[in-house]
Formats: C-alpha cells, structure tokens, sequence
C-alpha cells in the first residue's frame, strides 16, 4: 500500500522540476528585479549559522536554489562552474541546498563525491526560499553589489554569465563616478 506522505512527496517533487518549464516564459521569476532581498541566516553544511548579508551587498553575488536530485541543476552545472571560473574573483557564488528530499549529510555526502567549487548553505526552514521567492530548484537570482537583484531565471539554459556581467558591470560603473 502506498502511504498518503509518499504520494505526496512524489507530487512535490514533480512539480519541482515541471516549475521551471511552466515559469521559463513568464517575466517575473521569484523575487522581482530591482528589489534587495530580505535579511537571511542559513546554515554552512557544518550547521554554524550564516548571514547572507556577509557577501550581499559587499559584492556581487549569485544564488542558485539548487537539490543533490535536481536534473536541471546538473544540466546548470558546467554553466554555473564556467561563470565562477571567469568571474570568482569579483563575485560569491552561493549554492542555496532546499530541505526537500535531502537532507545535511546527503548533500555533504554528494558534495565528496562530486565536489563543486561554490559555497554551499544550507535552508533547513525555508528561510531563503521566501526571502527569495524561489518557485523551484534551478533558480538564480543574481544582485550587484549594492544588493539589488539584476537577475532571476529558471531552468538548465539560462545565461549565467550574462547575468553576473550585469551585476558586475553595475560594480565597474559605480566606481568610476
């Protein structure tokens, strides 16, 4: 007999990785563009207490909400390590781990497996998540140093390096006045 909690994970699930599609042709995608995200305490993946606002609104910054059973967040992959190649130095990469079908040790456990040179927080309670209005796995948003967000997107094809090049340029133009 399937139990009413697995069924219902299963859907949650499913509409996790159907999000993306649904939302790709929408304009607005989670927190709106223009806006500065709301103060977050996460966790490290050894469960100290971290303030995005040590990286938000110091530098550029880019989020992903991202799952150790996403398959567009492993489609993103090669995006998102490109990026941080070419840009690391003038922005954080922060990867945002749901408490969805996942737990600490199973993404520290992913994480020896496949290591990913990004830093990975931890949102047991959603805090994040709201904050950021995440319809899904696979979303970015990315802000400039200011903390403003000049990007949102969702799914495997978005152009991360795009988005950074914006925050950073808003960085580079903000210098030079």
């Amino acid at each position: 007999m399937v139990r009413p909690c697995v069924v219902r994970r299963a859907w949650y699930v499913g509409l996790l990785l159907l999000v993306p599609v649904l939302l790709h042709a929408q304009d607005v995608i989670g927190i709106p563009v223009g806006e500065t995200p709301p103060a977050v305490t996460l966790e490290n993946l050894n469960g100290d207490s971290v303030a995005l606002s040590q990286w938000i609104g110091k530098k550029p910054v880019i989020v992903e909400f991202w799952a150790t059973w996403c398959p567009i967040c492993a489609e993103l992959l090669p995006r998102m390590e490109a990026a941080q190649r070419k840009y690391g130095d003038r922005a954080a990469f922060l990867v945002v781990a749901v408490a969805v079908n996942q737990s600490k040790n199973s993404v520290r456990r992913h994480l020896e497996r496949d290591p990913m040179p990004f830093t990975f927080l931890w949102d047991g309670n959603g805090a994040a998540v709201r904050a950021f209005q995440a319809p899904s796995t696979s979303y970015i948003a990315v802000m400039d140093a200011k903390g403003r967000v000049v990007y949102t997107g969702v799914g495997e094809d978005q152009d991360i390096e795009a988005a950074i090049e914006r925050a950073v340029g808003a960085a580079r133009g903000a210098k030079s006045h």
